[in-house]
């Protein structure tokens, strides 16, 4: 807590310290809350009466006694708010819907093709509705919509200043959220991937870098440490704060050089590491499904064999150039992270050469998250946002 912090501000850091407890359990009671959090009886007991006011908090019973009089048990009203998340990306569009409890409720992933035009705008919202309908969901109770995309936002100017995969530049973000009658944000899809997989690692209380192993290759950078400064740093979940950069434009990895004078990337420079890291490069030898690439690779097809060899040895010279820079864990996500984990020792093994410090690698590790990992982050940036003011 910070010096100067007056009395207002330390009740309503109280109530959503005592608020995310209960929601971090199926049950508890007052007597645990005020053991757990150092917070005195007649404090807990004023704020969950004002949870309870709410609707977000309610008795459901009793706890087993432990000798004396049976605690009321307490309980999130895990229904009492939902958020919806979409992932927009060149051929598909990707839905997940989650409430206070913060799982994904249902994912579902929809081919189409983008255009910049306003019926397809018109048509994503038609979509949107569809699913809050098939899927029984209250719009009384929808507490917003957050939109992923693959290209830079920047919130404060509220544009999307560029976006490689969708070949759009500085482009309103109002344009996206016209036809749709919610509470509605944009966000980087790297950036909401790395929301779910900091909900998902919540036990791991270290630095993370996500790198986001896609068409394009992107990133974020999730710091652990609460007594940060703020500069840079816009956006709190759970604890962890995401550090956005001076211009929004933070973890932008994809455009590290990794080989000086190598291969040409899209942005026009020599070498970055998206010209040998992004999915495109694998997919495209199969016509671009990057399933059957892996599938080839599980059989033993010799040739995919050698070019996979080499793409581990290009990404572990970003893992550990992310490593000496950030000295945290690295996640690899995105489409080639799906499909990680059989080869994750492998990357290991060859970080674990480069580390000047020594260790064996374990620093990196797969994504959690496998699923609509973009579409799911930006519904939980919603549903974080709203637990945050309780």
């Amino acid at each position: 807590m910070r010096r100067g912090t007056n009395s207002l501000e330390v009740k309503k850091l109280n109530r959503n310290r005592v608020f995310r407890y209960v929601n971090s359990l199926s049950e508890t009671s007052m007597p645990d809350i005020s053991a757990a959090l150092d917070i005195s009886g007649p404090t807990v007991l004023t704020i969950v009466k004002e949870l309870k006011s709410a609707g977000v908090v309610e008795e459901v019973g009793e706890l087993e006694s432990t000798g004396g009089r049976k605690a009321k048990a307490l309980a999130t009203v895990w229904n009492a708010r939902y958020a919806i998340g979409i992932d927009i990306t060149k051929n598909h569009v990707g839905f997940v819907y989650t409430d206070l409890s913060r799982k994904a409720m249902k994912h579902e992933r929809i081919r189409k093709t983008f255009f910049y035009e306003e019926q397809y705008f018109q048509e994503i919202a038609e979509l949107l509705e569809d699913f809050i309908s098939r899927n029984g969901i209250p719009k009384e109770k929808i507490e917003g919509v957050g939109i992923a995309l693959p290209g830079i936002v920047d919130r404060e100017k509220n544009l999307l200043t560029y976006s490689h995969m969708l070949d759009l530049h500085d482009v309103s973000c109002e344009r996206w959220m016209s036809h749709i009658p919610y509470p509605c944000e944009l966000l980087n899809d790297a950036n909401a991937a790395a929301i779910t997989e900091n909900i998902f690692s919540r036990s791991i209380r270290s630095n993370m870098v996500y790198l986001s192993l896609s068409n394009s290759v992107g990133g974020a950078i999730v710091f652990a440490d609460e007594m940060l400064s703020n500069d840079g740093i816009q956006d709190n979940y759970d604890g962890r704060f995401m550090y956005m950069g001076n211009n929004w434009r933070s973890g932008e990895f994809g455009h590290m050089v990794i080989h000086p004078d190598g291969e040409t990337c899209y942005c026009g420079k020599k070498g970055c590491l998206d010209a040998y890291c992004s999915a495109l490069r694998l997919a495209k030898l199969e016509g671009g499904n990057l399933k059957a690439f892996f599938k080839k690779l599980e059989e033993g097809h010799e040739e995919y064999r050698k070019i996979w060899e080499k793409y581990l040895s290009n990404l572990a010279i970003a893992v550990d150039n992310l490593r000496m820079c950030f000295d945290g864990g690295i996640v690899l996500g995105g489409y080639v992270g799906n499909y990680m984990e059989p080869y994750i020792e492998r990357l290991r093994e060859i970080a674990a050469g480069k580390n000047i410090f020594g260790g064996g690698g374990e620093y990196v590790r797969v994504c959690q998250c496998r699923e609509e990992a973009s579409a799911y982050g930006a519904a939980l940036y919603q549903i974080e946002r709203y637990i945050s003011s309780i």
